[in-house]
């Protein structure tokens, strides 16, 4: 009798143990649930260092590193694809060497594939280029990823997002332009809500995991308008740098 009071006892404890296991599992998963879903409803802030004081550069980018933000948005423009020059590869590798944030370059040139290596090794890990000047567009995707790097397709506001159907499936990133590209500080193009809507649609459709990253205009007005729309990575330029207090202006973006 003692024999089975005992087993019967053990048994009992087992059963107990056993419980609680299954439910700290069921807790833990809930928890890695709840995070993901917070994750994901946290936007990727990514500052414009094309709005950044260039005499000022490295503050500049340590001030990026002491935010919120997430990534280091750098656009470079050619003259010939849009009307304006900006910065080229010296900038992007004088960047790289004080930020601790990812860069993302948004080339706004003709035959990126000339300069994709370059910036890749200048410090470069996403890599958008513009649908409107790639002929051969999965050819430059095919040429960024061989470097590690994200490939991102950047869109003018003109560009239908149907074009990216035969695309969307290759890539990490699109980058759809708010404004007509070329220049910081422009007016906010409103039809862009729907662009996203209608650009989401094709992601889930397609069951692709493409980041939709809004570039030109964003401010703490739209911010919000545009996350609910579908966007994930806010670009911001002359907001940010324009502000007195800068890091709290990403920090509000952050929170929108």
């Amino acid at each position: 009798m003692k024999n089975a009071y005992n087993s019967s006892s053990v048994s009992s404890k087992q059963n107990s143990i056993g419980k609680y296991l299954t439910l700290i599992c069921l807790l833990l998963s809930a928890n890695c649930l709840l995070l993901n879903y917070l994750c994901a409803m946290t936007p990727i802030i990514a500052p414009s260092i094309l709005a950044a004081d260039f005499a000022n550069l490295q503050r500049e980018v340590e001030m990026i590193n002491s935010s919120v933000a997430d990534w280091v948005h750098i656009d470079v423009m050619d003259g010939v694809f849009v009307p304006n020059i900006s910065m080229g590869e010296p900038v992007v590798e004088a960047v790289k060497r004080h930020a601790k944030k990812p860069l993302d370059v948004h080339l706004m040139i003709v035959q990126p594939e000339k300069f994709v290596e370059a910036f890749h090794k200048a410090g470069a890990e996403t890599i958008s280029v513009h649908i409107e000047a790639c002929p051969h567009l999965h050819r430059n995707i095919q040429q960024i990823k061989s470097l590690s790097c994200k490939a991102g397709v950047a869109v003018n506001p003109h560009t239908p997002i149907s074009n990216l159907s035969e695309i969307i499936q290759d890539i990490d990133l699109v980058c759809l332009m708010s404004v007509n590209p070329g220049f910081g500080g422009q007016k906010f193009i409103e039809r862009t809500y729907d662009r996203i809507k209608e650009l989401k649609e094709l992601i889930n459709a397609r069951q692709s995991k493409v980041l939709i990253e809004i570039d030109g205009g964003v401010n703490q007005q739209n911010a919000k308008l545009l996350l609910d729309a579908g966007a994930d990575v806010l670009v911001a330029g002359n907001f940010v740098f324009s502000s007195s207090n800068p890091k709290e202006v990403i920090q509000r973006l952050k929170e929108s």
